[in-house]
This record gives C-alpha cells, structure tokens and sequence, in this order.
C-alpha cells in the first residue's frame, strides 16, 4: 500500500481517534480543522456531504468540547469528532430535505432518536450526507444537490440510499458515518466504496420517531465505518429501547465492541451465492464473492453451498407489496396533489401508484409470505450458524445511469430489481453486514453479506471482524486519489 497524501489526523479511525481526543494528543479544534480542510479538498469529487455548516460555528462547537475536556468531562466517546447525518434523519435546526424538492427548506424542530444519541456522545453535525430523492433506488442522485459518486471511480456511482455517508467514509472526510437500510441502503454503498456497513436486527436502532410506529418494519437506521471496531461502536450508541418506538428492543445497554475477538474454528457457514442461478449478476461479481469464501476457511470455518426452501419470486412480490404500501402510505398525501406529484420522480410516483392498487388481503398476504420466509431461513439457521450472500449484483456502474436497465442480459422490470440480493435479510429482520471482498479487474469495490440469526448482531460483528483481521482490505486498498503518486 502507497502512503497517504493527507493529514494523519483524517487517516484515523474514529476509534482511533477518539483515544487520541481523550488523551489530549490532538484538540478538538484541531480535529475540526484537518476535517474541514480534507473536505473541502476532496467533497467537490464526490459531492458526498450537503448542507454544511459554517466553519467558524463549527470551530466555535470544536472549542467549547475542548473546555469540557480540560475540566474533565467528556460526552461520550464521539466526544468532538465531525459527524454528517444522512439526509433522511431528522436534525433539528439543520435542513433535511430527504433529497426532494418538496422539502428543499424544511428545518426541524427535533432530532431523530440515532441523531440525537450521536449528539449525546459528543460529535459535531458538521452537515448532511446525499441521498437519493426520499431514499428511493440504489444511486444517490437528486434534484437539489446532484449525484454522489464512487470514491474510487468518481465516474461510477457510490450506491445508495446510504451513498454520500459510504463515498465520505471511504475518503476519510468523515471518521465514521451513519446510515439507513430499507433495501441494502447500508449494505450496497458500503461493498461499493470498500467499506463495513450494518444492517442491523429489526428494532436495534430505533427508527424514527415518526407518525406512524406499528407497520414500518422495513427501514432501520444503522452504522458504517472504515473498520468494525467504528461500526460495532456507533451501532452501541444507536441501539438502545425509545418508548417512543414500542417495537424498538429493549435488554439494557450493550458494548458490541466488547468482545469482537473470537475463535471460529469449526463454524458453520452456509454460502447462498446466486439462490442457485435466480438472480442474474455482473461478468466477475459471484466469482470475488466466492473466492473471499476461502478466507473464511482459512478462519477455521465450515461452508457449503446451501438454498432456502423458499419461491424467491414469491418473496420478490411479497417485497414489492410492502413497499407499495409503505411508500404510498409516507407519499400518497404528495402523490394527491397535482403540484406536489410533478415534483415526485417517476420512481416514487410508481411506487405510489402500486399501494393505490393494493387490497387489504394483498397486505396481509404479504404479512404471511415475510413470515414463512422468515420461518424458512430459520430452518436453514438450525444447520449453520451464519448466511453468506453478495452485497449487490453489480459493480458500480456508470453515474450517467439512473439504475441498470439489464444485468447479465436480463432486463430489469423495476427500478430496483438489481438490488434483488438485498432483500431477503430486511424481510426476515435479520443482521447482516457487508464486508469489503476485494476489487474487480478494473478496480471497482464489491461487498460480501454476514447474515446472522435474529437479534445476533455481536455475533456478525465478530465474524466480520475476524475476517476483516485476515484480509484488511480497508487498509490495502484505500482510493487512489488519497494516495500519494
């Protein structure tokens, strides 16, 4: 690996970092100042973090977290490291536009329970990360702020709808970021900017809080970060029960980055691949995934190839119907209104369209079908103790493309159909991170998926921790333009 051509400050890991705040070896101010630097250097290639707050309110919040430390208080462990909030969580007092422009200005009152735990720990909300508009598709593009593109190839696209937080983690403007995932949208970004994001078990992050608390079971806010150390850390301030989301798990506190060492000799690994050649994908994507399959052999795990009982194109409309529901039930209202429905994108507006068709017994269909598929990985749990499936179906492909019209000379029906490998963990409420598994010949990121039980996300974190150990590809592989030439 090339050295970096960057401020050693920016080079850090957010764990890393965070010892070094609280051991009084780097200012606060200090910090904000690489940070501020490094990003207006490198953010204009990537368009990655929107809505940034001015530098010298910033320094002025850098300042006052440097008082609290030479009186000998700290907020918590994100104590004044620069944090970006994805554009779809609520922060009060900073524009969140969830990338519409029927939200261009809206300011609000209140934080996002993740948001307002992050503040807690001591971070500094230095602006927001770029979404697509309302978090809809895999590539982070819209009208008010433009498309955010690929860390390592700034003429690809970086995923989404977690896309600016991945492109600013993988480029060290930010030391560890936040993220949502109701379609992959921690996951994708992540294996296409060489970086760990987390999906979560359903209800480990309080979601929200929002209007409606019982039936949006699909989305989760989450962690990402340049190591899982940084990931298993922020997801310990996320998680946590809300009285404000009942569904959110409850069990006290829990370190997940206590404990990540462990010893997987003899683990049981089941390896999904393509669901036996259901899901078309991309000239060399399978193949990365399966050769990062010896790495976790040389771990001392057990794989074999393994499918679940399950009609995957039942499961694709089982997806699509609550979707529908869920889309229609948060934009019908916009949808309603001819002014406001000319703002929608035509993917949002057929998302719509399909929960207008929708009857109760299709709703509730749908409820049956996610939980026989949910009952049918867990007879696959009973044999192995982890999932391994790709992150996505492609590589990052061109940022002049909405989404892939065709994968592997199939053609797409829907706007989504090529983040089809995705949606089997949201369905079942599963955890499940992407891991970084190498490159492409052309030298284009691709991720690996740790699926886990329900509600065993130290256990994923381990195992991905043990793998990143073994492979380190974080730290072989960082963006080219960060190295030196």
């Amino acid at each position: 690996m090339k050295p970096l051509a960057i401020d050693p400050i920016v080079a850090l890991d957010a764990e890393v970092l965070s010892r070094a705040i609280h051991a009084r070896q780097v200012s606060c101010r200090e910090v904000m100042l690489a940070y501020l630097a490094h990003i207006e250097r490198f953010n204009p290639q990537v368009n990655a973090l929107v809505s940034l707050r001015a530098a010298e309110v910033l320094l002025a919040e850098a300042d006052e977290r440097d008082g609290e430390l030479a009186r000998g208080q700290s907020r918590g462990w994100m104590q004044g490291m620069p944090q970006a909030i994805k554009d779809l969580a609520a922060t009060a007092g900073l524009r969140t536009t969830l990338g519409s422009p029927l939200f261009a200005e809206q300011v609000p009152e209140h934080d996002a329970v993740s948001v307002a735990r992050v503040r807690a720990s001591g971070a500094i909300i230095v602006g927001k990360s770029n979404v697509p508009e309302f978090g809809l598709g895999s590539q982070s593009y819209n009208t008010l702020f433009g498309t955010t593109l690929n860390a390592y190839d700034p003429s690809r696209v970086a995923g989404g709808s977690s896309g600016g937080a991945a492109a600013a983690l993988a480029l060290r403007l930010l030391p560890v970021a936040d993220g949502s995932d109701m379609m992959g949208s921690l996951r994708n970004p992540a294996a296409f900017n060489n970086v760990f994001g987390l999906r979560p078990s359903q209800g480990r992050v309080p979601h929200g809080p929002a209007p409606e608390v019982f039936l949006q079971q699909l989305a989760t806010e989450g962690p990402m970060g340049r190591s899982v150390v940084d990931v298993a850390r922020l997801l310990t301030t996320q998680a946590g029960f809300d009285a404000r989301v009942p569904l959110s798990l409850s069990g006290g506190k829990v370190d997940f980055a206590e404990g990540l060492q462990r010893d997987f000799k003899g683990a049981r690994l089941g390896w999904l691949g393509d669901y036996d050649g259901y899901l078309p994908m991309e000239d060399g994507v399978l193949s990365l995934c399966e050769s990062a399959l010896t790495d976790f052999a040389e771990l001392g795990c057990q794989i074999e190839a393994c499918q679940p009982a399950f009609d995957l194109a039942r499961l694709w409309q089982c997806w699509l119907t609550h979707r529908h529901f869920l889309v229609h039930g948060t934009l019908g209202a916009a949808y309603a209104d001819p002014g406001k429905r000319a703002l929608l994108k035509p993917e949002a507006q057929w998302e719509v369209e399909g929960g207008l068709h929708l009857s109760a017994a299709q709703v509730y269909q749908a409820s049956i079908d996610r939980s026989a598929w949910y009952q049918a990985l867990g007879r696959l749990f009973e044999r192995y103790d982890f999932l391994l499936l790709p992150s996505a179906q492609v590589f990052p492909f061109d940022a002049q493309q909405a989404w892939p019209k065709a994968v592997a000379g199939r053609t797409m029906d829907t706007y989504h159909r090529w983040m089809e490998v995705v949606i089997g963990p949201t369905l079942a409420g599963l955890p499940s991170i992407s891991v970084p598994v190498g490159f492409s010949t052309t030298g284009l990121p691709m991720g690996l998926q740790i699926i886990g039980p329900a509600q065993a996300d130290h256990a994923v974190l381990q195992l991905a921790h043990a793998h990143e150990q073994l492979t380190r590809w974080v730290e072989r592989r960082p963006p080219p333009c960060l190295q030196l030439a």
